[in-house]
């Protein structure tokens, strides 16, 4: 029979366990850092996944926009190449019109008149350029000559006005332009406005003599350069 310490006995037990749960400890602590380790990589990767995905995403949003923006561009295009052309045959067909009136021999006859009036900015600022259109079928193959003139009425200083032919244009063109034709015919002029006039609407007014008498007609200034404007259209 051996006899050993009690104390001693405890002592190597203690020591026995305290060097276990150290290793314990260690071999806890690698596990938990490769688990760590694997789940950043795991978590690095997926992230890394879905930034990809995003940027995916967002490009074909990119893509989807810009194929809206460009149709939507066409579609505003074609109306207005639509819109162009519908007024082109609405000129078409009322110059077509005017035409026939002038060639058919059974038309009524009629005298010198005013058949239209076209007003476009000069790009200058108050200028404007103007086309007066003079018909006649009264007497075909005889020579209708005279001069034209156009006045506008307006308001200046919160008051209604009116401007004469010789305020609106050139000394030189003071008495009226020149007319003569067997038909029809188109004057072309340039008139001025005074600073601070706001016009409203223009009278034309044609004297072709005895012969052919005189006519008139009264346009309102935004039909006037609405009908230049779709013709410019077309």
């Amino acid at each position: 029979m051996v006899v050993r310490p009690l104390q001693r006995v405890r002592w190597r037990e203690w020591t026995a366990l305290a060097l276990f749960w150290f290793a314990s400890l260690i071999v806890t602590a690698v596990i938990v850092w490769v688990l760590h380790e694997r789940v950043a990589l795991s978590g690095n990767d997926s992230f890394d996944r879905l930034a990809t995905q995003n940027a995916d995403l967002q490009q074909r949003v990119a893509i989807l926009e810009r194929g809206d923006q460009i149709a939507r561009a066409a579609n505003a295009d074609l109306q207005r190449q639509i819109a162009q052309r519908q007024e082109e045959v609405a000129a078409l067909r009322s110059d077509l019109s005017f035409y026939s009136r002038l060639t058919d021999a059974s038309a009524a006859r009629e005298g010198l008149g005013v058949q239209g009036l076209n007003l476009e900015a000069a790009g200058t600022p108050r200028m404007y350029n103007f086309t007066i259109t003079l018909t006649q079928n009264l007497k075909p193959g005889q020579i209708a000559s005279g001069k034209v003139t156009l006045s506008v009425i307006g308001k200046q200083a919160d008051h209604i006005s009116s401007l004469a032919w010789n305020e609106l244009v050139a000394d030189a063109d003071a008495t009226g332009l020149a007319f003569s034709f067997k038909y029809f015919q188109q004057i072309k002029g340039t008139l001025l406005l005074p600073v601070g006039f706001v016009p409203n609407g223009v009278r034309v007014e044609a004297d072709g003599g005895a012969q052919m008498g005189k006519a008139e007609r009264d346009f309102g200034w935004t039909q006037a350069l609405t009908a230049q404007g779709a013709r410019n259209a077309g």
